[in-house]
């Protein structure tokens, strides 16, 4: 056995595979904020009045969902010779909810509109509801602020869809022992929503687990406690260890192509804690 191994405790792989494959799922409900959303909405005087649990506000299920796309907002439609595409609901028009549904509002707002608030509004709109806010904050601080929360599976990008798994895991970060793969976790990001991403992984190495990034970002790099750079070129003509040790070690490694560039970065940096 490796030395350290016998701490591992089980490794999850954040992957850049989609949440789902149907416009049926989306953000909010593969992160368990829709939960919480549908439990504000069933406590509402008007959801009590009409008797309305916590299933009426759900668009998996009979009663308050759109019976004519059964709470995907979308219908499919075929076109001879082509593939099958989705269009708007003509009943709902997207809102996945049946009228009587969306009569009951929440601070004037009815279950839909919330689906259709981008992270850092829904952050906004539910600044007093803790069991929302912890949530929506992680998934702006890893760079998501501005998906909506009922933003379909299918429209999000391999990376978008990775660092929604990883927000899930950062909700329910325990004791140490989990070793967590991540694949380019900073495909897409802004410089600033980089170095908030980097932020929330050190949450994870504070809290006692190990976190390896395959990655080609140098502020990633730079930042790392152990560098494994695999070349010396790509394809058939990489696949090989040409060095490994700190960023500063790898940074005056020779035959390494990585070198010069992670050498700037940790210039760069150092200039910056300097001022």
């Amino acid at each position: 056995m490796s030395e350290g191994a016998e701490r591992v405790r089980r490794v999850i792989a954040v992957d850049q595979k989609p949440i789902g494959r149907t416009p049926r799922s989306n953000l909010a409900t593969y992160t368990g904020l829709f939960d919480e959303v549908r439990k504000l909405y069933a406590a509402t005087p008007a959801a009590r009045s009409r008797r309305y649990g916590v299933g009426r506000f759900s668009f998996n299920v009979d009663g308050g969902r759109c019976e004519t796309c059964q709470g995907e907002g979308f219908v499919m439609v075929e076109l001879l010779f082509m593939p099958s595409v989705y269009a708007p609901c003509p009943t709902c028009r997207g809102a996945r909810f049946n009228d009587a549904t969306l009569k009951v509002r929440y601070r004037d707002k009815h279950i839909a509109d919330v689906l259709g608030m981008t992270v850092e509004q829904a952050l906004a709109f539910f600044a007093d509801t803790p069991a929302l806010v912890r949530p929506l904050a992680l998934l702006r601080d890893i760079g998501l602020g501005y998906l909506r929360l009922g933003q379909p599976a299918t429209e999000l990008s391999g990376g978008e869809a990775q660092r929604i798994k990883l927000a899930s895991e950062l909700q329910r970060v325990g004791r140490g022992g989990t070793l967590y793969v991540l694949d380019e976790p900073s495909t897409g990001l802004h410089a600033a929503d980089v170095r908030r991403l980097m932020a929330q992984i050190q949450v994870l190495v504070d809290a006692g687990h190990s976190v390896v990034m395959v990655e080609h970002e140098m502020r990633i790099a730079a930042q790392a406690d152990w560098v494994i750079d695999v070349g010396p070129d790509a394809g058939a003509q990489g696949g090989r260890i040409v060095a490994a040790g700190t960023p500063e070690q790898i940074a005056e490694a020779k035959g390494s192509a990585t070198a010069p560039f992670l050498r700037e970065e940790l210039a760069a940096a150092r200039v910056e804690t300097a001022r």
